[in-house]
Order: C-alpha cells, then sequence, then structure tokens
C-alpha cells in the first residue's frame, strides 16, 4: 500500500530534507513550508526514518479535508483508514494543533479526533471500549487555515534525537540542524573539517556520520517498529543495508572547546555515536587557535550570551576570532548564531546569508568563503 508521508522540518531546511528524500528515490518528493511530501510504502517509510539527516520525523497522512465545523473534523477522521495501521489493542492518544482556523480550540479538536477514531475502529473490532494496552499509534492532526489533516506518527522521539547525545552543554545546537550545517557547507569527507566551539561535539559527531555514511537513527528504534504491520526481518534487513552503505577512510576532523568540561560532553557522545576514533578533540582557546594546514572547512557555533555581561563577552570573542581568522586564506569558515551583528564584530561580510531556526530560535548562517571557492 501506497502513503502519502510528510516529513516535518525546521524553517530553512526544506530542500536538504527534499535532496535527501530524492537521493534516497523517493516518488512524488515536494517540498513545502516547514515540511516535505513524499508517496512511499512502508519499506520506504522505514528507510526514511534510519537515514534522514535534517527531518524531524516521518509521518503518515491519513486523510485531508476541509473543516470550518467540528462536525467536518469528526467525519474527515471518521472516514481515515484507520484500521489498517491500528489494531485492536493498539494505543492511539491523539495531539495536534490549529492555526488561523475557525476550529481554534486545540482541546476540543482532541477530543473530537478520539471521539471518531474510538468509533471508527470500535465498529470495525465490534468493541464498545477499546483496550488501548498495546502497542503506540500516536494520532496528529493539524488544521492550517480551515483545512484539516490527520496523521500517524511513524518515528516516536523526534529524528534529531539520535541517541548519541545523553547530556548536552548550556545551548545545545539540535542534531538534524547540525547536520544540514554539514551539508551547507559541501563537507564529504575530504579535507580539513573543524569546529573551534565544539560545545557538546554535535556538529563535528554529524560531520563524521556524513563522512562515514552512517545512517543517523541506526542507533535507535522508532515507534512503527512495534506495529502490526511491521516485520523484525524487514527492520534488520534495512539496517543492514544502511551498514553496506558505510564508507571507510581516514578523515581529518578536528574539534576543541576552550571549556574542559564540554570537552568532556562532547568526548563521551563521540564514543556513544562510534565516531570518537574519527575525531580529534582539544582543549583550545579559538582566538589563538593554530589551525591544521588546509584546504579546509569552519562549521561553528559560538556562544551568545543571555545576560548582559554574557553577551558583551560574546561580542568580544566574536571580534577576537575574527581578528584571529583574518590572515586565513584557505578555510571556509561557517558561523552560526543568533548575533544580528556578527558581519561587524566578525570584520566581514558574509559572502552568502542563510535564514535558518534552532527550534524556535531564529539565526543566520554566515558563510565566508576562502580564495577561489566562491
Amino acid at each position: 500500500m501506497l502513503f502519502t508521508c510528510c516529513v516535518p522540518t525546521l524553517f530553512g531546511l526544506e530542500g536538504l530534507t527534499a535532496k535527501e528524500l530524492r537521493r534516497m528515490d523517493m516518488p512524488g518528493v515536494r517540498a513545502e513550508n516547514g515540511r516535505v511530501l513524499f508517496d512511499g510504502d512502508f519499506s520506504q517509510v522505514m528507510e526514511a526514518n534510519l537515514r534522514l539527516r535534517t527531518g524531524e520525523r516521518v509521518l503518515i497522512r491519513l486523510n485531508e479535508f476541509p473543516a470550518l465545523e467540528f462536525e467536518d473534523l469528526y467525519q474527515g477522521v471518521l472516514s481515515a483508514p484507520l484500521e489498517y495501521f491500528i489494531p485492536r489493542d493498539g494505543a492511539f492518544p491523539v495531539k495536534g494543533h490549529s492555526l488561523n482556523s475557525k476550529l481554534h480550540s486545540v482541546p476540543t479538536c482532541q477530543s473530537i479526533v478520539k471521539r471518531a477514531a474510538a468509533e471508527r475502529l470500535g465498529k470495525k473490532y465490534g468493541l464498545n471500549r477499546l483496550p488501548e494496552t498495546g502497542s503506540l499509534y500516536q494520532l496528529q492532526f493539524s488544521i492550517m487555515k480551515d483545512h484539516a489533516e490527520l496523521f500517524l506518527d511513524t518515528s516516536g522521539p523526534g529524528l534529531h534525537k539520535r541517541g548519541y547525545r545523553a547530556v548536552g552543554n548550556d545551548a545545545p545546537l539540535r542534531e538534524t540542524l547540525a547536520a544540514a550545517l554539514v551539508e551547507l557547507a559541501r563537507y564529504r569527507g575530504k579535507g580539513v573539517f573543524l569546529d573551534p566551539f565544539c560545545g557538546s561535539g554535535t556538529v563535528a559527531i554529524e560531520a563524521a556520520m556524513t563522512a562515514k555514511n552512517r545512517a543517523p537513527g541506526l542507533m535507535r528504534f522508532f515507534s512503527c517498529e512495534k506495529w502490526a504491520i511491521s516485520d523484525k526481518k524487514q527492520w534488520q534487513e534495512a539496517r543492514q543495508r544502511c551498514m553496506d552503505r558505510e564508507f571507510s577512510g581516514d578523515y581529518q576532523i578536528f574539534a576543541s572547546d576552550i571549556d574542559p568540561k564540554s570537552l568532556a560532553i562532547a568526548r563521551s557522545n563521540a564514543k556513544k555515536a562510534g565516531m570518537d576514533k574519527y575525531i580529534t578533540f582539544s582543549e583550545a582557546d579559538a582566538r589563538t587557535l593554530s589551525l591544521p594546514e588546509g584546504p579546509g572547512v569552519i562549521v561553528t557555533n559560538p556562544p551568545y550570551g543571555q545576560r548582559m555581561l554574557e553577551q558583551r563577552q560574546a561580542r568580544d570573542l566574536l571580534r577576537d576570532f575574527g581578528r584571529h581568522m583574518k590572515g586565513v586564506k584557505d578555510y571556509d569558515v561557517n558561523i552560526i548564531s543568533s548575533e544580528e551583528e556578527l558581519e561587524r564584530l566578525y570584520g566581514r561580510r558574509a559572502d552568502k546569508k542563510r535564514k535558518l531556526y534552532n527550534g524556535m530560535i531564529k539565526c543566520d548562517l554566515y558563510m565566508f568563503h576562502r580564495e577561489g571557492n566562491k
């Protein structure tokens, strides 16, 4: 059976996620605001969960319909083929959101979706009361401008939760965004890769996983693995195909930070990810750091303080880092920051800027190209 699948993304990453899905030969890939759609069967749902670097989760769309009144919502859910996925003992909690729509009360919409789903499944299984003691089948609704969509979440925890980051520093960069930064920097395992403000190590770990072509979902499990339509052998074969695609090689990936506690976390995370042997960690001040011989690429997320004194220190740090990099000719430098004055502080106008979001935090990626690589 072919489904319409939806992959939500952080704003600004839709094109990258669409490119990933096309590289997987997924049919019918189309990017929209904040998400990418594709058509696929359950084996392709499995592959998307395992291999996507920049998508947030994989949803199966069960139905879409206009919803101007609560009865429209009820009937739309009632007509969805829920029993194809959800067995008689399946647990089907409901969550969702509504924006710019007449049906604006999310709790009321949740209640209606739940009642309609229970009625449909109850009739199909001949039960007045469904036990919901089995596996999780998370229903999710979206109502935008009076247009409703009903989804089934196949991923469970978001795809940014790779399984390697048990702890982070004070301002963690989401793994999906870190992977996107590596992609935008065009790093594929050749040359030097460096993060001089590595924090908990996320950017360097994602760079190593990209260089190795390691499937980011290889170490974790997904909600749909426990579904009635899922097959354990299929999952084993899918994971084996992912491992068969991996590259082998020696990579020049470096990560440093001035804070020894952050470095300890970064090393621990890299070990959990199985990437520790590909990354060289060091305690160093980015303002005086000796760079390995290039050509290379720097991808980094410098600290940005929340309080006034911290902000002043963070800006001084950017200014000093810019001065240190002034004489460096053989590195592309990519800095993601919410600091609006970054170009002035760094001492150079970016060759390219790209708006991105780290969760709900609006950022810019400032891309400073080396000579001959513009």
